[in-house]
């Protein structure tokens, strides 16, 4: 379905394509990698993205890692020896896929992309302002006003799926997989092949929301898991936390996502007042020992009182 040529395209994404120098043709969807101008002209993304942007697409990225790593620490068992091995493997699959998502997005074969800038939360849901000039047709003009941010998720999930299913993983649970059942080996590939068609709706459907909030989510889950861990672990004094490696490498893990949700949030517009903020990444895990200081004597107590 095509509209005369008229001075200004209607909705908020149709345009026209530019030739020699002058817009001509009908009004319609622009080609991908390309997005309307106020002119309703379809020009060329050629921008480089935001660091918030980047932080996006590490937060989209690191969704699929920590939910292999939850699940491999899930199945794996006490007894198992191959869950460290699991987890770096893990890791290198989502490393692999997110380099080669990168070298196969525009510019191919560099480390770059190219971009739109996101404007407003509609430039995710082109497919909801599709225009009716006439209030009969509708003039289709959906396209991914925010090149390459929607897609680049979906490829890079695609490429980490793949590359599950073809690197050292399956092998290596199979034949190092010690103190679990046949049964139970595989648990944690099974586990990846239901939250990766999930991640992949969420994408598909949530994107523009995820893309706003995600800073906030990050701090928010980061903040209950943490709290979760510490009271589920029983660690009442910084003695307790320092005592086991790995306490340690789950609060450096924790204290790393509240410094990028901070960061997020902050974006780094103005250094001198942002980074300070950096301050409070340590303040969640002070604030639970010293409640816990406090608790502890008032619970004993009571145990006390009620044994006697």
């Amino acid at each position: 379905m095509s509209v005369a040529m008229s001075s200004t395209c209607p909705g908020l994404y149709c345009g026209r394509m530019m030739v020699n120098g002058s817009a001509e043709g009908v009004c319609g969807v622009c080609p991908r990698g390309e997005r309307t101008n106020l002119q309703k002209i379809c020009e060329r993304c050629t921008e480089s993205p935001e660091l918030y942007d980047w932080l996006y697409l590490g937060f989209m990225a690191m969704l699929p890692l920590v939910l292999h790593w939850f699940f491999i620490e899930w199945y794996s068992g006490k007894k198992s020896s191959s869950a460290l091995l699991q987890h770096v493997t893990a890791m290198l699959e989502c490393s692999v896929s997110a380099v080669i998502t990168l070298l196969v997005t525009e510019p191919v074969g560099t480390l770059g992309i190219r971009s739109c800038r996101v404007q407003m939360l509609s430039d995710w849901y082109t497919m909801l302002y599709n225009p009716s000039p006439d209030y009969v047709n509708t003039l289709h003009c959906t396209q991914e006003a925010v090149y390459p941010l929607y897609t680049i998720i979906l490829i890079y999930y695609a490429f980490c799926l793949v590359m599950m299913m073809m690197l050292l993983r399956p092998l290596l649970v199979k034949k190092i997989a010690c103190g679990l059942g046949k049964s139970d080996r595989f648990k944690s590939i099974y586990a990846a092949l239901y939250f990766f068609p999930i991640l992949t709706v969420l994408q598909a459907v949530g994107g523009g929301l995820l893309y706003y909030a995600f800073p906030y989510i990050i701090l928010v889950l980061s903040l209950v898991t943490l709290a979760v861990y510490m009271s589920a672990s029983e660690i009442q004094s910084f003695k307790s936390l320092v005592t086991k490696k790995k306490r340690l490498v789950v609060l450096f893990s924790h204290w790393l996502l509240h410094a990028y949700g901070i960061v997020s949030i902050s974006r780094l517009d103005r250094l001198e007042q942002d980074l300070p903020l950096l301050a409070l990444v340590p303040g969640p895990t002070l604030f639970y020992i010293a409640t816990a200081k406090f608790t502890e004597p008032s619970r004993i107590l009571s145990e006390g009182g009620s044994g006697h």
